[in-house]
């Protein structure tokens, strides 16, 4: 599978082909873990952002996955095949990926500002929902409910009504893959494991009152969403 965009920096694109063709040549077998993100820094002697966009593009592609704690995988191949939409669904993409940036606008500086505001219950509010999430994960259950009730709870932790106000005109519409029933994602516990990692992320820079980090993590999630839902549209 060959990536290809015109628009990426040139030392990101080159941490992508070397992965690629290692994926390709079977050099990193399919349930192989890819280095550590300090590894592929040292490795390609580049930044931190460089190798985390890079293994976005990886994971947006569908050749790496991430295990909760664990790292970053290589998918087997079987994982990989193309995936046929319903007309309806097709007619989503658009707004799917609208919504999506839309959140980005405000999802992204919500995490900062709950970061420096939250309270220790809306940070607990935020847990549960993370937990709750989880457990879903674990029995087989749908998550979209709770993994929207993770991003109101972030919301809400600003302790500004107008960022709850957005999410809730949206509601669990909000949570695109609730809107693609088809997709094999939709229900993976490999792949909902990695939402699980990012929603992590996002948490714990919270629960540290580390705003600056708190909005790096909640956009690499959707940043990752958008790239996943942009193929769809190719």
């Amino acid at each position: 599978m060959k990536i290809v965009s015109n628009r990426r920096p040139r030392l990101a694109q080159g941490v992508i082909d070397e992965l690629n063709r290692q994926i390709g040549m079977g050099v990193l077998s399919p349930g192989s873990q890819l280095p550590t993100e300090p590894q592929l820094e040292r490795q390609f002697s580049v930044s931190r952002t460089v190798v985390r966009e890079a293994i976005a593009e990886l994971r947006a592609a569908g050749l790496v996955t991430p295990i909760q704690g664990k790292g970053m995988f290589v998918t087997d191949a079987m994982s990989r095949t193309s995936v046929v939409l319903t007309p309806v669904e097709l007619e989503s993409v658009p707004q799917t990926l609208e919504l999506i940036e839309f959140r980005m606008g405000v999802e992204v500086e919500a995490a900062g500002i709950a970061a420096h505001r939250r309270s220790a219950s809306q940070e607990e509010a935020i847990r549960l929902a993370h937990q709750e999430m989880a457990k879903r994960v674990d029995v087989g259950e749908s998550t979209v409910e709770h993994d929207f009730l993770f991003h109101r709870a972030v919301a809400t932790a600003t302790n500004n009504r107008y960022f709850t106000e957005a999410l809730n005109r949206y509601g669990q519409r909000s949570i695109p893959r609730g809107q693609f029933p088809t997709l094999p994602d939709a229900n993976s516990k490999t792949y909902l494991a990695g939402v699980l990692a990012e929603h992590e992320r996002v948490l714990d820079a919270i629960s540290d009152q580390d705003p600056e980090l708190a909005r790096v993590a909640m956009r690499d999630h959707l940043v990752a969403s958008q790239k996943r839902y942009r193929r769809l549209a190719r």
